[in-house]
């Protein structure tokens, strides 16, 4: 068997174990392995004509190629957010110009099925997120044998419970929020600390409830700045150190705002986020004359090695994909399942994103986190 293995999207902690640990599975079990570079990107740039772009676009891997990368965070493999149905006109390669008729966007996917067959690969292994994993559904539904790996910092694919990255990404926000409180405390000030989360607001509300903020504004409730201000100064005048904090997601919205957006949409139709933080922070000082300190963590979340979790979680997800695909159990998404390693139909992730569970942990009214209770939750809730 000749696996390939490619990682999309956003990078973070725990993929290049990920990939060290499916590499050395399937080569013990006496099979080969390809690294796709850049995600569906690298698939899309290899013309099957032209060696030179193969070798730019793919790597064998080994146990020499992987021995060392799971020592750091990101993927050595690199990363893009192509996708191959949805290809901008500046973006198609040189050797399909003449397949882009048209304006665009343009479905390459007949490309992409060439390309495998033509590197004779027998499975193929995409590590991802919802977007990631919504071509690689694609893939099966075209007959390509698939299994499917999530990674997401922001914990939203159907199906698991649990995703690579977002463990590491919570522990790193606990901690810069704790690092944060002695600059805001010694200044007696507000500070806002915006998190990486689209549309789902799971990163943000954890971070919140483990570091103890007073306020987080989620992804999934518009709010009311007025109401925030009135609940802030109150914070900040019931601190025996005279300051407070707030965790807001890079896709909040105030009520009758849209999203804070930027820069053309990419081929998953996504503009980019962020902007929520300060236009928050400027209009709190206005409203409240209190000193404001903004932190936008962005990458500082996905960036850096893997916590024990992530490291653990990449590992066995990689194990178990590599089973699956020895077993010829194809079109799967492995997962986390109340606690326990499981596989899904990899069809979930068509299902779209998942979201906050409002009702169960979050007090919408007072912008705090609130569990009503734990039993039967999952370990990281949602």
């Amino acid at each position: 068997m000749r696996a390939a293995i490619l990682t999309g999207g956003g990078d973070v902690p725990g993929l290049n174990p990920c990939i060290k640990a499916a590499v050395n599975r399937m080569i013990d079990e006496g099979h080969q392995v390809i690294g796709i570079r850049r995600g569906w990107g690298g698939l899309l740039n290899c013309n099957p004509d032209d060696p030179d772009t193969i070798a730019t676009n793919t790597l064998v891997l080994d146990r020499t190629t992987v021995r060392t990368i799971d020592r750091t965070g990101g993927t050595f493999l690199h990363t893009s957010r192509t996708k191959p149905s949805s290809v901008k006109a500046e973006n198609v390669p040189d050797f399909l110009a003449d397949q882009a008729v048209g304006e665009g966007p343009f479905d390459f996917t007949p490309h992409i099925l060439r390309v495998l067959d033509a590197l004779g690969i027998d499975v193929l292994l995409p590590i991802g997120g919802d977007d990631t994993l919504s071509y690689g559904l694609r893939m099966h539904e075209e007959g390509v044998p698939v299994v499917a790996i999530p990674k997401t910092m922001d914990n939203d694919v159907h199906g698991t419970d649990y995703c690579i990255g977002f463990s590491t990404a919570v522990t790193r926000g606990v901690q810069f929020i704790h690092d944060l409180r002695t600059s805001t405390g010694s200044h007696e000030r507000i500070a806002i600390v915006e998190l990486f989360g689209r549309y789902s607001g799971e990163t943000c509300l954890v971070t919140a409830y483990l570091s103890g903020v007073d306020r987080a504004i989620i992804s999934e409730v518009p709010f009311d700045i007025d109401h925030l201000s009135e609940l802030i100064v109150a914070d900040k005048s019931s601190n025996p150190s005279n300051y407070a904090m707030i965790t807001i997601s890079e896709g909040a919205t105030m009520e009758g705002s849209d999203l804070s957006l930027s820069g053309e949409a990419d081929a998953y139709g996504h503009r980019k986020l962020g902007g929520i933080g300060k236009t928050t922070g400027d209009m709190l000082k206005e409203r409240t004359g209190e000193g404001i300190i903004l932190q936008e963590l962005a990458y500082l979340m996905r960036s850096g090695s893997p916590d024990s979790l992530d490291l653990m979680v990449g590992m066995n997800y990689a194990v178990m994909a590599v089973d699956l695909a020895i077993d010829g159990t194809l079109g799967r998404m492995v997962a986390l399942r109340s606690g326990t390693y499981t596989n899904v139909p990899i069809s979930v992730t068509g299902e779209g994103v998942r979201r906050v569970d409002i009702d169960e942990l979050y007090d919408a009214g007072n912008y705090q986190p609130k569990l009503r209770h734990v039993a039967g939750k999952p370990m990281f809730l949602y």
